[in-house]
Parts: structure tokens; C-alpha cells; sequence
């Protein structure tokens, strides 16, 4: 495995994710007329917040990577307690489900099912956030060559927290494209939306299938949205000519934008490698050097 390019999927988790902070929840045009200079701000690295904040997504992301290097293995248990450990940490930033979820988990509850009773008590239109499918990449890298285990390793990761299905293929479709990238693959979403066929929930395999057509699409939103979120940023991460472009592009449409940012970020990261994310970025970034160690690491057990 080239090691370039894991370290790109999690440093393009925390370069996507810190440059959307200070937009987020702004729609497109509010970043235009509000900022002014959005790619100027962005893409030069003159945003309006501390540089390099990094946000839930990537301090998540980490509990994950962290615990795959330390224990050797993908170990729900742990994730979940350093998911717990980080909640007491009074993060500046949390979802809904995975506070309620990591509430449950602090009082005793279960790792496998906590997620699920929040679920279960969670209306439609408030049960299937992307809170899950952002900080899932780093089990790409070491369970590339086994799709099988990936997919179950990833599903299990968003059941800590989020149990609807959409959520948890979600992340095994994510997984699989970004292994698929990190393989070489022609079609990486083409083979993972094949691989899971119809056990995924078809409104996810059907808003993801003309993207991994190629079809052209106007209509990608930006909500919290798990189907909308991965849509969006699949596309991004998939589509730009390199990692800084899809960053940018996925970050300058708001909305959830250090969401959508971090997830395309891990995508075009898998493409192009931590070498091309750009070095004002990295640089602000004050744990660029230990998701790059970790990366390492995960390849080495790969």
C-alpha cells in the first residue's frame, strides 16, 4: 500500500474538516455575500477562525485510529470508551445522536447498544446523520484486502453511535471506495455499491448509483443528512482534478460544510496522497504529524 496516500485519507479528514469549521451551517451564497473572499479565505488558508481547528470529525476520527494502532485490531468496546473519553472532554462541537448514544454508553450502556435504543427512539428525519460515516476512514487503510471484514468492521463502528442502516452501509460503501482507491481500482464506488448489492438500503444505492455512473449532477445538497452528505462529498472527492480542489469545492458549498469536507477530503486524500494536500495547511494543522505516525502504523498491519 502506498503510504503517501493512507496518510492522505486521514490528513484529508482533518484539512477538509478544519477548513469547513468556519463556514458551517452557511449556505453557498452566505459565504459568498458574508465573506467575500471564501476562496481566497479557504483556499489560501486566511479563513476567519484559529488556524487549523479541527472539529468532531477528525477528533473522532483519531479515537478510531488511535485504538486500531494501540489494540492491534478493530475493537468496538475501546472505540467506544475513547468515544466516551473525548464526550467528558467537553469537545467544542457534538451531534445529536452521538451525544445521546455516548450518554447511554457513560451510564453503563452497551457499545452495541446504545446507538441501536437511539435509534429505535429517534423519529425519521432525525435517525440517520452523518456522524458516523466522518470519522470512519481510517478502518479503510488496514482492512483494504479484506472487504468482507471491512464492511463489517465499518458497519460495526457506526453502530456505536448510529445504528440506522443507512447510516452503517454508509460507512461500508465509504470504506470500500476509499480501499478501492488506495488499490488502484477503476470504479471504486462502482465495486463497493456491487459488493453490497441489495443489502443496503436502497434509497442509499440509489442516490449513489449515477455517481458512480459518471452521470452528471446538479442537485447534491449539503444537510446532515447521511445519503446527502456522502452523495455530496463522493462526488467531490471523486470528480476533482486533485485533493485541494475537492476540499475547496466541498467546503465553498456550506451546509454542513466541515462534514462534507472532512468526508471528501479522506476520498481525494486516498486519490492523491498527504503529499498534495497543501503545506499551509498541514502546517496549521497541529496533528497532521501524528495522523501521518498513525497512518504509518495502520499500513503496517494492513
Amino acid at each position: 500500500m502506498d503510504v503517501d496516500r493512507a496518510r492522505g485519507v486521514l490528513c484529508g479528514i482533518a484539512c477538509g474538516d478544519a477548513l469547513g469549521r468556519p463556514v458551517e451551517f452557511m449556505s453557498a451564497s452566505g459565504i459568498r455575500t458574508g465573506h467575500g473572499r471564501l476562496d481566497e479565505m479557504v483556499g489560501h488558508g486566511t479563513w476567519n477562525q484559529p488556524a487549523g481547528t479541527i472539529t468532531d470529525d477528525t477528533e473522532q476520527a483519531l479515537c478510531i485510529a488511535r485504538s486500531l494502532v494501540e489494540r492491534g485490531e478493530f475493537d468496538p468496546a475501546d472505540i467506544a470508551e475513547r468515544f466516551v473519553a473525548w464526550y467528558d472532554s467537553d469537545p467544542f462541537d457534538i451531534g445529536r445522536m452521538t451525544m445521546k448514544s455516548l450518554s447511554r454508553l457513560k451510564h453503563g450502556g452497551e457499545w452495541d447498544e446504545a446507538g441501536r435504543h437511539v435509534w429505535e427512539h429517534s423519529p425519521e428525519g432525525q435517525n440517520a446523520g452523518n456522524g458516523s460515516v466522518m470519522r470512519c476512514a481510517p478502518l479503510a487503510v488496514p482492512y483494504a484486502a479484506d472487504r468482507e471484514r471491512l464492511v463489517e468492521v465499518s458497519r460495526d463502528s457506526s453502530r456505536i453511535t448510529h445504528a440506522d442502516p443507512r447510516c452503517t452501509y454508509g460507512c461500508g460503501i465509504l470504506n470500500l471506495t476509499v480501499a478501492g482507491l488506495l488499490d488502484d481500482a477503476d470504479a471504486p464506488l462502482r465495486d463497493a455499491l456491487d459488493y453490497v448489492g441489495t443489502d443496503a438500503p436502497a434509497e442509499l444505492v440509489t442516490a449513489l448509483r449515477p455517481l458512480a455512473r459518471g452521470d452528471s449532477l446538479d442537485d447534491l445538497e449539503t444537510s446532515g443528512y447521511v445519503v446527502h452528505s456522502l452523495r455530496t462529498a463522493l462526488h467531490d472527492g471523486l470528480s476533482a482534478e486533485s485533493a485541494e480542489e475537492a476540499i475547496v469545492t466541498a467546503v465553498n458549498r456550506g451546509g454542513d460544510a466541515d462534514t462534507i469536507g472532512a468526508i471528501a477530503g479522506a476520498v481525494a486524500g486516498a486519490r492523491f496522497g498527504a503529499s498534495t494536500l497543501p503545506d499551509r495547511w498541514l502546517d496549521a494543522v497541529g496533528e497532521a504529524d501524528e495522523l501521518e505516525r498513525i497512518a504509518d502504523r495502520l499500513v503496517e498491519t494492513a
